[in-house]
């Protein structure tokens, strides 16, 4: 395990891989346990770095450290001990809203972003996130399937109101304007049945920024990493290939390649 301090607590991270740096930050439910497959596969070219935010996996659970901007100041701090840079966001729900939060704010920073089940709204997070327990959720959203075990027991150690809190303050951002801010590059995804956030609505994605792409993955949830991870891995690596600033409207999904059998 590798862990930094920040204001006396321990921030835990993981890191595989060399090349240009790519940060995944995980959503409301898990860690970055379940970015494991898209670092791996990452990593084969890039450096791939995951952190827990505030209140979860193995990083300290401190109250009133879970707000929007706490969780931001946490990345922020942890690029800056890092000392990486000109690197491509990858955010996942409430990792989403951090990413395109820190994007904002540091576009010298970073290339590229791609936002995963963010929700456009403040009706299109299911109510169930609040009320269901972090394990109860994992279940929900993740299933019984045996890859994803590791997963949903990494889930346990997330404090409920970490999720709470996020949530609540998430209902009184006007998103709109959010998205708005990001002068980067971006790529939206949205799994087809995702039962955490809802897809968002024609009107909403005439709000997406000028440089944005939207795709939607047919047979996913709430984790399209997970459950279509040929599909994500290699948009991935395609988006990461554009040069900064380059429309990321010429990227389309792949089919996945397949040995013929006779």
């Amino acid at each position: 395990m590798s862990a930094i301090i920040q204001d006396n607590a321990i921030v835990h991270y993981e890191v595989l891989g060399h090349g240009k740096p790519v940060i995944f930050l995980h959503s409301w439910i898990g860690s970055w346990r379940y970015w494991i497959p898209s670092m791996q596969f990452a990593s084969t070219r890039f450096r791939a770095y995951a952190i827990d935010f505030w209140g979860y996996g193995a990083t300290k659970k401190i109250s009133s450290r879970y707000s929007l901007e706490q969780q931001v100041s946490l990345l922020n701090s942890f690029v800056q001990q890092m000392g990486v840079g000109n690197f491509t966001l990858v955010g996942h729900g409430l990792g989403g809203i951090i990413a395109i939060y820190y994007a904002a704010d540091h576009p010298k920073l970073v290339e590229r972003l791609m936002v995963v089940s963010f929700p456009m709204g403040t009706q299109s997070t299911n109510p169930r996130l609040q009320t269901l327990s972090p394990e109860d959720s994992a279940d929900w959203l993740l299933g019984g399937n045996q890859p994803y075990t590791e997963s949903r027991e990494d889930a346990k150690k997330t404090d409920p109101q970490a999720i709470i809190t996020a949530l609540n303050q998430y209902n009184e951002v006007n998103w709109r304007q959010l998205i708005n801010r990001v002068p980067v590059s971006t790529i939206w995804i949205h799994g087809e049945h995702d039962q955490a956030t809802s897809k968002p609505t024609s009107e909403q994605l005439n709000n997406l920024p000028e440089l944005a792409q939207y795709l939607k993955f047919s047979d996913s949830g709430h984790y399209p990493m997970l459950d279509e991870p040929s599909k994500f891995n290699r948009l991935l690596t395609d988006f990461i290939g554009l040069t900064p600033g380059e429309d990321p409207r010429q990227i389309e999904i792949k089919p996945i390649w397949k040995r013929r059998v006779r």
